[in-house]
Order: structure tokens, then sequence, then C-alpha cells
């Protein structure tokens, strides 16, 4: 096999990349990093010191490509398959890179910093987060009440953040239940099939999860 995908199957932004792959069947093998256990933290580190994951390995063009949205774009380009994640146009690509953009950092960031804080037994003011994450529901309901996915009618990579960003976000703040557009996005996400192969692995993994009394019924 050509490519290996470094990572965890609890891990959100793990989750991205694992939707690009199986968006368009792209073969690949999985080595499951325990980043508590020494081996595998130092076989992680000697690919990527900065030892965060997922990192894919491309071994037929003796390549380690780390980061998700790099990943996704490596892939458009190395390993196309049926359903590029990145438009042709570079109008309608800058627009799936600043949607990208805004899940990752705009809330997965709040998401993990929340999470990290209970983690680490860190008591802190997360009111900040929390509005955060709140501001980003308004601005998407507000964007999906005209279009099918984050960047138009096609599934891209905006979609392939968006999808674990919200899952995991939705468990410490939920979705207002006014905000229809929000919750029809997050549902035609979270049944869409790649989405719903990579839940589906993740569930022996969350009960390591700290809000897993949060996740829905239906996920678990």
């Amino acid at each position: 096999m050509s490519l290996t995908l470094y990572y965890h199957p609890l891990a959100s932004f793990c989750h991205k990349v694992l939707i690009a792959l199986y968006e368009n069947g792209t073969a690949f093998d999985k080595r499951i990093i325990n980043l508590g256990d020494a081996a595998d933290r130092a076989e992680l580190e000697s690919i990527w010191p900065l030892c965060k994951f997922p990192v894919l390995r491309d071994h037929a063009h003796v390549r380690d490509v780390p980061e998700t949205s790099v990943i996704i774009e490596y892939l458009d380009r190395h390993y196309p398959g049926a359903a590029p994640m990145i438009p042709a146009e570079w109008d309608d690509a800058l627009e799936v890179r600043l949607w990208d953009r805004f899940f990752d950092n705009y809330v997965q960031g709040p998401m993990q910093t929340i999470v990290d804080a209970h983690l680490t037994g860190l008591s802190c003011d997360q009111t900040r987060e929390r509005t955060k994450l709140k501001t980003a529901y308004k601005m998407i309901e507000k964007r999906m009440a005209t279009r099918g996915w984050m960047c138009g009618e096609r599934f891209s990579l905006a979609d392939c953040a968006a999808a674990p960003a919200l899952f995991y976000a939705s468990t410490l703040v939920p979705f207002p239940e006014e905000y229809h557009h929000l919750h029809s996005y997050f549902e035609r996400l979270v049944t869409r099939p790649s989405v719903r192969q990579v839940l589906e692995e993740a569930k022996p993994y969350f009960s390591m999860y700290p809000f897993v009394q949060d996740i829905p019924e239906r996920f678990l």
C-alpha cells in the first residue's frame, strides 16, 4: 500500500482526513497511534517532531505530509478521486479554504480548549470559548439557509472540517433549537456514508471522551 495514515480513531482532526479518504475510496493503511504509549509516541515523533496526528506517509513519493488541510490537498493532487475536495476554479477554491479554516480555528479550536481544560484539571473561565462557538453557530445558520453544503452543492474540504468540529462541539454547546438550517446541515453531515463510517469506527473509543455522556445515544 502506498499510503499510511498515522492517526487515532477518536481524534477530531483525524476524522477530517478520514472523511476525505473515504469520500474517494482511497486505499491506505492505518497506523493507530496511542500517545500514552512510549513506543507509539516515539514513532510518531520520528515522523513529525511536533508529535501531532494525523500524518500521512506516502511511500511511493517518499514523503511525510502533516496537517489536515495540507494532507487533503495533497491527496487531491497526487491521489485524485471522483470527488475532488478542492474546486479547480480559484475563487471557489478560496471559499472552500476559508471555511475550512473557519471550522478548524473557530469551532475545533474553542472545543479543544474546553476539552483540554477538563482533561488537565484546569479550572478556568470558558465563557470566551463558549461564546466563540455560539457566534460560529450563528454564522453557519445564516450561511446554510441558501446552500446544501458549506460551499455550494458539492461536498468539499470545508465539509470534511465541519463534520467532526460540529459533532464534538455540539456535546459542549448544543445547537440552538431555532437554528433549523444548522440542524439540517448537521444531519446531512452525519448521515453521509463517509462521515457515518468514521463515527462508527470511533464508537469503541467514545468512552475515552470526557463528555461522552453528552454524545447522543444514536452515535453510541
